[in-house]
């Protein structure tokens, strides 16, 4: 959709003239101007949000307003479904983001949710000039990109680890009975999902399956010991990252934060590598991008942690991976997302020897 396509008057309510003028004032970007015209320069509609890009004129001075802006805002079809997870990346935006240090995440000028309405937006820093994804989903990128994501992972997880404000006042851990009642419910869904792929399930998977969630209280004690843990992404796959369209900048942004949580950092490298990897492209970078990743965090200031910890917590991460697959299927993501998760997160399993993990 061009700008022509949509005027003003057409626009939601969060992005009037008025209402923009307010969201710049309180985000201390424009002191006496004002907001006199909004235009759509693309509306792109993604898997579960709407990407709007905004044209923002002013009348008056206005020299640290944007002249664009992305508005994020939920597509229907899940916006009520997956609603909490807007709330979510709302909450981090608006608390989490503006206590990190400059340049791991866009900016955000302003966002809210409606729980009445079930409803939310976001108004972030338009990095569409500067910025872009490193491949088309779902290629995977170049090693130098890879390696640039890998190490702005790092830089986000290691402003925050092992924060004291953890678990207090940024995010909060998992209490024995909240970790029970999650069980539970995988539970139910595996046991929708295994009747539902009937024979497309082997019966080796399924003993993983079995032995995975009996072993699951044990798994968590690395989770229940609250050492060496930071920010989540909790959805990093490549694509959720944005390179620099200029080469040789490692200025990488992460984005899509609407799964943060406090937990085990290995558990965005798994998500990100043996999840979203064949094993062919996952044994060329696999072990380098690990290396970079602790490199990264070692020059970050991050101490007590060495090379073999990063690949103890890798190897649980990928063996805890199993259950994405049942969860994306469970909240009905589409079966070419979900089909080659399962494929690749059990050949990495069986690369990594993660079956010895669940003895």
């Amino acid at each position: 959709m061009s700008s022509t396509d949509m005027s003003s008057t057409d626009l939601p309510s969060v992005a009037q003239p008025d209402a923009l003028t307010a969201t710049m004032r309180e985000a201390g970007v424009l002191a006496s101007g004002a907001v006199s015209d909004v235009t759509v320069i693309s509306d792109r509609p993604m898997l579960i949000s709407r990407i709007i890009r905004l044209g923002v004129s002013y009348s008056g001075a206005a020299p640290d307003a944007p002249e664009t802006l992305i508005l994020k805002t939920p597509m229907p079809a899940f916006a009520k479904t997956l609603w909490r997870g807007g709330r979510h990346e709302v909450d981090f935006y608006r608390g989490l983001a503006r206590l990190m240090p400059k340049g791991l995440v866009p900016g955000c000028y302003g966002g809210a949710w409606d729980e009445a309405a079930l409803t939310w937006h976001l108004l972030l820093e338009d990095l569409t000039d500067t910025h872009q994804t490193a491949t088309p989903w779902p290629v995977p990128p170049a090693l130098p990109h890879a390696e640039g994501i890998v190490r702005a992972l790092a830089r986000l997880q290691a402003a925050w680890w092992d924060d004291p404000r953890l678990g207090v006042s940024i995010g909060s851990f998992t209490t024995a009975d909240e970790r029970a009642e999650r069980s539970r419910i995988f539970a139910g869904r595996y046991e929708r999902f295994a009747d539902d792929m009937g024979d497309r399930l082997s019966a080796d998977r399924r003993a993983v399956y079995e032995r995975l969630m009996a072993a699951t209280p044990r798994l968590a004690e690395r989770y229940v010991s609250r050492r060496n843990l930071s920010i989540l992404h909790g959805d990093a796959h490549v694509w959720n990252f944005l390179v620099p369209k200029v080469a040789g900048h490692d200025d990488v942004r992460a984005f899509d934060f609407d799964q943060w949580r406090v937990g085990v950092p290995a558990n965005d490298l798994a998500y990100m590598l043996a999840l979203q990897l064949y094993p062919d492209r996952r044994a060329q970078i696999e072990r380098p991008l690990l290396d970079i990743y602790h490199q990264t965090l070692v020059a970050a200031g991050v101490a007590g942690y060495d090379r073999a910890a990063l690949e103890e917590d890798y190897r649980l991460a990928v063996l805890l991976h199993v259950a994405q697959p049942v969860s994306h299927w469970a909240i009905q993501l589409p079966p070419v997302i979900w089909w080659n998760n399962l494929e690749r997160i059990f050949l990495a399993f069986d690369d990594l020897g993660c079956r010895a993990l669940l003895d």
